[in-house]
């Protein structure tokens, strides 16, 4: 599989979430070197506090209503930002393969989480995480984000501190 190529398929969808003034988080899946669902983050640059429109989960639900049958664990999910637990929990319960992640969400990722001292469906789960493809361009979408001032989402917070003195 060309990480190279899928991360930048999810750069892309990152991209279009920083022109609409959105949190610079895209995701897309890929099941035998086929992009099958994209997203990107919604609900963030009018502060209505939208929490539920995470780039990994707005591909989810494009996976989800496919008309096809997939095996969910020949799929992998390509995030510019390494996936909270929202998402990471999200991705397990679809029975998804792997994760591929730029940059590591200093504040919030959940990939990291020692699932040892969790429930067997999350504890058990095969899913592979490789991080760090393409960090430094996922990382300037980033910066270029927490560095404008019209972008208030998580301002000041650990993740822009981390991400602007990176």
């Amino acid at each position: 599989m060309d990480y190279d190529h899928f991360m930048g398929e999810a750069l892309q969808e990152a991209q279009k979430a920083l022109s609409r003034g959105e949190f610079p988080v895209g995701c897309v899946m890929v099941h035998r070197d086929r992009i099958v669902a994209r997203g990107s983050r919604k609900g963030t640059c009018d502060n209505s506090r939208n929490e539920l429109d995470h780039a990994e989960m707005v591909a989810l639900r494009q996976y989800v209503h496919l008309n096809e049958e997939l095996e969910p664990a020949g799929v992998t999910a390509f995030c510019t930002m390494e996936p909270c637990l929202m998402c990471f929990s999200a991705l397990i319960l679809a029975g998804i393969g792997a994760v591929v992640f730029a940059y590591e969400d200093a504040m919030g990722g959940g990939t990291g989480c020692d699932r040892s001292q969790m429930k067997p469906l999350y504890r058990d789960s095969p899913i592979v995480v490789r991080p760090h493809v393409r960090r430094g361009e996922s990382l300037a979408l980033f910066q270029k984000f927490f560095a404008d001032p019209a972008n208030r989402y998580w301002r000041g917070s650990l993740l822009a501190q981390y991400t602007l003195g990176c």
